[in-house]
């Protein structure tokens, strides 16, 4: 109960303090509206501080109700950042942003309160643990409480909000400790490495996430693999892959319709219902993990939802962040997709910024973006003494 509380005394939910008069995703310097603000469909936190340095945080929205979820996290395990691309409404996702790094946490046996070291007898021992016991297996276990959460949540929603069976959620996860960066995905958002190259003042672009979208060939052969006996596995549609004709990624958080049989029938739409027999789960729930050793030149992460990377390189972005001041990076890096997306609608960006969500999901989906400035001292250090932080994305507005 102790835990509890202190958690949510010393807990940030992220909601607006200040305005700006500026444009949507305007501001170059400082970021033109103080640290934290909203402008229009637009919210921001131009900089802040998590426990190995600097991010700078944002989200429009284009959906009638918000899809993007998002989170910062930081404590004596290190820091947690979570991006929640929802699809088909916003439960998946909020159910992620409420449960995933909640389950990661107890798999380390950490509580708010409990002083942890290296030398901690009360962690969950594995083959190759670090100090905090941060593994792959550790992550995906993580994931696979939440998934099962999820399932049981449209189970007991089944006869009074069906429709909560056809909502999923792409999920991007980043862990920093021990000097090690971790990063877990399932769907299609993306994180980029901007890393510096010697002493010539550039920055490479990285990408460090997996992809799992039927646009590209590998994923579509990886299904394919696994149901030799479906040649409707995999349908090109309106120029676009399509699973079943139905969904682009393979690997989510929920769309409980298309993994579980019971689900796959009425009351929910006929457009998400599948002909034929389901005897195995359509998609997957395991997340593609990585682990990257932190080095000096790496500078700073972008990680992000699908909506940024429909209207932006990888090598651009990362100029983009390199190029200007760190406040506003999120902010600046939103602005420069809305307004790609207005140039290839052929329209003026200022006349984008006046249509308003739901009509705005014709133009670009929703769009999260953190950035994460890498201070190397802080790294090295290890855990940290700071308190908890704990920091999201608004539902909507």
């Amino acid at each position: 109960m102790l835990g509890a509380a202190l958690m949510k005394l010393l807990s940030l939910c992220w909601s607006p303090v200040g305005a700006s008069n500026g444009e949507e995703g305007g501001g170059d310097g400082g970021g033109g509206g103080g640290r934290e603000g909203r402008d229009g469909l637009l919210r921001y936190r131009d900089i802040g501080r998590y426990a190995f340095g600097e991010f700078s945080m944002a989200v429009v929205q284009a959906n009638q109700v918000l899809e993007d979820q998002s989170q910062i996290e930081s404590g004596p395990f290190g820091a947690f950042v979570g991006v929640y691309d929802g699809h088909g409404g916003p439960d998946a996702a909020r159910y992620v942003c409420d449960h995933l790094y909640r389950n990661f946490r107890v798999n380390l046996n950490w509580e708010p309160g409990l002083r942890l070291d290296s030398s901690s007898e009360v962690l969950v021992h594995e083959v190759s643990s670090g100090p905090l016991g941060v593994t792959s297996e550790t992550i995906e276990r993580a994931f696979l409480q939440t998934e099962e959460g999820f399932t049981t949540l449209v189970s007991e929603l089944w006869n009074s909000r069906p429709e909560i069976a056809t909502t999923g959620s792409c999920c991007l996860v980043g862990i920093i400790c021990n000097q090690t960066l971790y990063v877990a995905s399932l769907g299609d958002s993306r994180v980029v490495l901007g890393k510096k190259v010697g002493n010539t003042g550039e920055v490479a672009a990285i990408q460090l996430s997996t992809e799992h979208n039927v646009n590209v060939e590998a994923v579509r052969q990886e299904l394919k693999s696994q149901h030799p006996n479906d040649p409707q596995i995999v349908v090109l549609k309106h120029g676009v892959w399509r699973i079943k004709g139905i969904i682009q990624i393979s690997r989510c958080i929920g769309d409980a319709y298309m993994k579980h049989a019971q689900y796959n029938r009425e009351p929910i739409n006929s457009k998400f219902r599948i002909s034929g027999p389901m005897s195995m789960p359509i998609l997957s729930s395991t997340p593609t993990i990585i682990s990257h050793p932190l080095q000096k030149n790496d500078s700073f992460l972008i990680f992000a939802s699908d909506g940024l990377w429909e209207h932006l390189t990888n090598d651009k972005a990362v100029d983009i962040v390199h190029n200007h001041p760190r406040a506003g990076s999120a902010k600046r890096l939103i602005k420069a997709a809305l307004q790609e997306a207005a140039r290839k609608r052929e329209m003026r960006y200022s006349d984008l910024r006046r249509i308003d969500k739901k009509v705005r999901r014709h133009f670009h989906d929703d769009i999260t973006v953190i950035v994460l400035f890498l201070n190397h001292d802080l790294i090295a250090r290890g855990l940290n003494q700071c308190p908890p932080l704990s920091i999201r994305s608004a539902l909507e507005h």
